[in-house]
């Protein structure tokens, strides 16, 4: 039977120019690889609240394109720090990709023509007035209530200015030059009177995170790279060796691109973690495979013989350990959202190539070399590693009730710090506090409502309907309700445009900006439907037919729960004013479509957590045959996750988008150590003819280095995170390298523990003859010439 190392050994030549080949498409898939601009749908396609925020886009258009400037000038309404307003918003206006701007200098005053037959309106500021001009016109602006607050807030001599930006180029690299350029002209602005513009809204929130997403990737990839390298010369103290693990990766990750670029994907937040990701689990390959050619050249003597059996014995057991890794990120493939379903489609591929990778390039690349040195084969007897190991063996055999009660102990701080955990879903909650985009938010938030829209539609399923005196004053009692929450803009609806129709109408000041009484309705009406445009916000907020109704506001970025508490205040005070069988009123906006997609996620964490545990455990049973080691091999792996929500809860670390991906990528990758050990174990009893004390602890020393020497990479290569500027992607590296170093103590401490205790319990003649024979790492057995007797 021809060998699968005869191939890649004798045939490299051949498979040299098949990697070349594909690596070459790989690249040309890669280029056409864009960053997403665009905030990625958690929620899935079927979702009510998806589907009612598409019906809102497709009927009032988006509310989540406008861009916010504000200034803080105690002298704003001076006759040289207006004219700049006025001209700083002109400049942004004749930008291409900017629809209209909302200024100040530009709300037209609303006033009845000479015979009272239409309305007619003229902007109350005019770039040639002189100061006392400003004054007396600023005295009649002060007088239109309806822009109370809206654009400038007098408690804190601010103003506010509102971009809307085409949709069109929102969703191009252009974006970045367009938000650029008006960053440009805030600066002439700045300069000029020496004040801080604030800068905040989905729009320019979106185009700095995707910014830094890009740089952020070449970051990690040269951290991670950086890192892993010295780790792996460290280790090894051989330059060749270092080379081949560092040109294996980078291939990996151009695959990673490569697979993007396939099946059309853009680079999320999400996606951007897989090519660091790669390295990180792909340089353990490397270890494994290089530490196996050394161990068997140390024995043999024998660089071919040592080539080929790297490869047979090594082959399988990494094969499995990687599509265990790579079915941690494949169940996310099994959820509903999309966004979880690119990144896991994408990191489950690229570990499967990374695998490929580096079983067919480290055995080619040493083949090309002389033998190995004696320095190169030292790392095996590296004292401070076996001294750990030894230490840890110690342990096993003299102290395992120490384990086990510590382990409880574990449990128990685990299982109280769980029920502390909180869930947010701020959509700034990856925001670093210490940035600009974060203190500008803060200002907008505390001065202004915030940023972040949210959306009232009211069907009153009847043309004209919202009309009717009636309605509006039902329409005027929710917004009532509405101002009363701190965390709301001031909001604004059809209504607002009907009361100062009646306010201009009247002639007689803001004490007339009210809903008009009936008898006045009528004339008011006609009115304005002579006038050419009463609402000059330029803000859709009735249907074609008016049968429905619009309510938008901007609120503060809330956290998951406090905005199900104020939804579920606002919801009977809705159904008692709109009665559900009359009306059918609905609350969306990019906001609650965000914050429901939050909770999207963290119901899929239990549901991704339970399948990735399902999906490895049929893994193992199929590879040991055993149910009762499955269940035994799952509690050293499942104990890291519960200390590490433990210190989410502990460290007010929150579950949201960012973090619930630590406990499917950690479970995934710890249970490698468990496999390789139970691997050895196995073939270590039938070696010692089923003594299980001696296999124990020969499975223990001989496995140990390799899972200390992968624990540090991944533990170090994880830990690269923490340089992001995303607070959730800090979390992320964080909270996985320190998953992984507990599932390193614990498959080296815990997994041996029970396995001793349990003895003859779970260590059952299946387990001894698995479905598939995994090879041994370190030792040359001939399983065909191993009998074992039986009874």
């Amino acid at each position: 039977m021809i060998k699968v190392s005869d191939i890649i050994l004798k045939g490299r030549f051949v498979v040299i120019l098949l990697l070349i080949a594909i690596t070459t498409l790989m690249y040309y898939l890669a280029r056409d690889v864009k960053m997403s601009y665009q905030h990625a749908q958690i929620l899935p396609a079927d979702s009510q609240i998806q589907i009612d925020f598409n019906d809102f886009k497709s009927e009032f258009g988006e509310s989540i394109n406008t861009m916010v400037i504000a200034v803080r000038d105690v002298e704003f309404f001076t006759k040289e720090h207006l004219f700049a307003w006025h001209r700083f918003g002109l400049e942004i206006e004749s930008l291409e990709g900017v629809n209209a701007v909302l200024n100040i200098t530009q709300l037209p005053i609303l006033q009845t023509d000479s015979t009272k037959k239409k309305f007619i309106s003229s902007h109350w500021y005019h770039p040639d007035m002189t100061s006392l001009q400003i004054d007396s016109a600023l005295q009649i602006f002060q007088d239109q209530k309806i822009y109370e607050g809206m654009l400038y807030n007098k408690n804190v001599y601010s103003a506010l200015m509102l971009v809307d930006i085409d949709k069109e180029v929102l969703g191009t690299p252009d974006r970045k030059f367009l938000i650029d350029s008006i960053v440009d002209y805030g600066e002439e602005y700045s300069k000029t009177l020496n004040l801080d513009v604030r800068y905040s809204g989905m729009p320019y929130l979106r185009t700095i995170d995707s910014i830094k997403v890009k740089d952020e990737i070449s970051v990690f990839i040269i951290l991670t790279l950086l890192i892993t390298s010295l780790i792996l010369y460290v280790f090894f103290r051989s330059f060749k060796a270092t080379l081949i693990s560092m040109i294996v990766v980078t291939i990996g990750v151009l695959f990673s691109f490569g697979v993007m670029g396939f099946f059309g994907y853009n680079v999320t937040i999400l996606t951007a973690l897989v090519p660091p990701v790669v390295i990180v689990i792909g340089i353990p390959n490397c270890i494994y495979l290089i530490n196996k050619y050394h161990t068997e050249y140390r024995k043999n003597n024998d660089k071919s013989k040592s080539l080929n059996l790297m490869i047979s014995k090594i082959g399988n057991i990494t094969l499995l350990t990687n599509l265990t890794t790579a079915s941690g990120f494949a169940a996310f493939v099994l959820t509903k959202s999309e966004t979880l379903q690119e990144f896991g489609l994408v990191a489950a591929l690229s570990i499967i190539f990374i695998y490929i990778l580096s079983i067919l390039l480290i055995p080619i690349w040493f083949s090309f070399f002389p033998s190995p040195k004696l320095r190169h084969t030292r790392h095996l007897d590296r004292r401070w590693v076996r001294s750990v190991v030894l230490t840890l063996s110690s342990w096993v055999k003299n102290k395992r009730r120490v384990i086990y009660i510590t382990s409880s102990i574990l449990t128990i701080v685990g299982f109280t710090g769980l029920i502390l955990v909180e869930t947010t879903g701020n959509i700034t909650d990856d925001l670093s506090r210490n940035g600009d985009l974060y203190t500008d938010l803060q200002f907008f938030e505390k001065n202004f409502g915030g940023v972040m829209p949210l959306e009232i539609i009211i069907d009153a399923k009847d043309t004209n309907a919202i009309h009717k005196a009636s309605f509006m004053s039902k329409v005027q009692q929710l917004q009532d309700d509405l101002e009363k929450y701190e965390v709301f803009s001031q909001p604004l609806s059809y209504i607002e445009f009907i009361k100062y129709a009646n306010q201009a109408f009247k002639q007689d000041g803001s004490k007339y900006y009210v809903l008009p009484q009936r008898r006045d309705l009528g004339r008011i009406s006609s009115l304005i439907r002579k006038s050419d445009s009463l609402n000059n916000l330029d803000v859709k907020l009735t249907d074609k037919i008016n049968s429905k109704a619009r309510i938008t506001l901007r609120m503060n970025d809330l956290a998951t729960p406090e905005m199900d508490t104020i939804l579920s205040e606002l919801r009977p005070k809705i159904n008692s004013i709109f009665h559900p069988d009359k009306y059918n009123v609905i609350v969306t906006g990019f906001s609650r479509v965000f914050l429901e997609g939050t909770k999207f996620l963290v119901g899929n964490l239990v549901y991704s957590l339970l399948l990735v545990i399902l999906l490895i455990s049929v893994f193992m049973a199929w590879m040991f045959r055993s149910l009762r080691m499955v269940i035994v091999s799952l509690v050293p792996n499942l104990l890291p996750l519960l200390l590490t929500s433990a210190i989410m809860g502990y460290f007010s670390i929150p579950i949201k988008p960012s973090t619930i991906l630590v406990f499917s990528i950690a479970f995934g990758i710890s249970v490698d150590d468990t496999i390789h050990f139970l691997a050895k174990y196995r073939q270590e009893l039938l070696e010692s003819n089923w003594n299980i004390r001696k296999s124990v602890f020969k499975a223990l020393e001989e496995t140990g280095v390799s899972m200390v020497y992968t624990s540090i990479v991944l533990f170090f290569g994880f830990f690269v995170f923490v340089a992001s500027d995303f607070g959730g992607t800090v979390a992320l590296g964080m909270l996985v390298s320190i998953t992984l170093f507990f599932a390193m103590l614990s498959n080296l401490l815990l997994l041996p523990a029970l396995l001793l205790t349990l003895e003859r319990l779970i260590t059952t003649k299946a387990f001894k003859e698995p479905l598939l024979d995994i090879f041994d790492e370190e030792e040359d057995i001939d399983l065909n010439k191993l009998k074992v007797k039986r009874k």
